[in-house]
């Protein structure tokens, strides 16, 4: 992957309406200003403390570096958002609209081809079969699901699949892990649809990236081991990336200088960036060695951010 970057068109707010939506659907699009045959990646924001970093507005230490290098990035407001509180606390779904979140990705995908005319100087540049998707925290539950994990619906008991076979690859920063026994945190009886994900039909391939001091105790007992269950328990190939002394903020890529992040660490945002860049640059154009690249660069370096595994 070259290491050359060109400067970032950003367009924001895109509305979308969608029937049965209680808001309309918004979204950032952020691309290189030069370029064609580009790939997109959807990013699915988490649900942090800051009202404005979860929505279109956050994770702009990744948005920026992925358009920078060849990426359309589209980032939608879930309903899980903040800034949307007051407008869908009665909606159907709340509060953690589990299936909207996936389905806002799913209306994106049928909707490229209005939003890439809806850009300027977008059109004609992106191609629709290189999508990729990527998730923090929450995001990376939302994207264990178009990845084709599989999920119990608390209101059915039956298992919903919302996997999305236009979705290459993904990348899961920092997500949820499994439910079952170690499932067993304060927060386990108020968020309980993120234990109910089965991590076994999650086939599509993903980069799981897990901080090795995310303590999860809110959720379960396990430790920061359990960030990486979408890797351990699904089947491959799927690629593990452990950031040493990363928290959840994983150094702080929900937006620069974040108050909230409890590890902020510029240089492992920068790694953390190049790294994803290199591995989905190599998954949407195979034979492209960016990311073989990347590794060796990781264990070669006299003080890496972090190791890598993969299946």
């Amino acid at each position: 992957m070259s290491t050359s970057t060109v400067p970032v068109l950003s367009f924001s707010p895109l509305t979308l309406s969608v029937p049965g939506r209680p808001v309309d659907l918004q979204v950032r699009v952020s691309a290189p200003a030069t370029g064609t045959g580009l790939p997109v990646v959807l990013l699915s924001h988490g649900h942090g403390p800051s009202n404005n970093l979860s929505s279109l507005n956050g994770y702009a230490p990744l948005a920026n570096f992925w358009a920078a290098h060849g990426f359309v990035v589209v980032q939608p407001t879930h309903l899980t958002s903040r800034t949307l509180a007051d407008l869908v606390a009665d909606a159907p779904g709340a509060p953690d609209f589990w299936r909207s979140r996936a389905e806002d990705m799913t209306e994106i995908l049928d909707r490229l081809d209005v939003i890439e005319n809806a850009v300027p100087g977008l059109a004609g540049r992106i191609d629709p079969a290189k999508v990729a998707l990527a998730g923090h925290s929450l995001g990376g539950f939302t994207a264990a699901l178009l990845l084709g994990a599989g999920i119990t619906d608390p209101d059915t008991g039956n298992v919903v699949h919302l996997a999305e076979p236009r979705i290459k690859a993904g990348v899961l920063l920092a997500p949820p892990g499994r439910g079952g026994d170690a499932f067993n945190g304060p927060m386990a009886e108020q968020w309980p649809i993120i234990g109910a994900v089965d991590f076994s039909t999650m086939t599509a391939p993903a980069l799981v990236v897990a901080g090795d001091k995310d303590d999860p105790r809110h959720f379960t007992d396990m430790g920061p081991a359990w960030h990486a269950d979408p890797y351990t328990l699904a089947p491959g190939p799927k690629t593990l990336l452990t950031l040493f002394g990363a928290e959840h903020g994983l150094g702080g890529i929900a937006g620069y200088d974040a108050a909230e992040t409890t590890d902020e660490n510029p240089e492992r945002v920068a790694a953390l960036a190049r790294l994803t860049a290199a591995y989905l640059r190599t998954r949407l154009h195979p034979g492209d060695d960016a990311w073989p690249t990347a590794c060796e660069a990781l264990t070669t370096g006299s003080d890496p951010v972090g190791r890598v595994e993969a299946k």
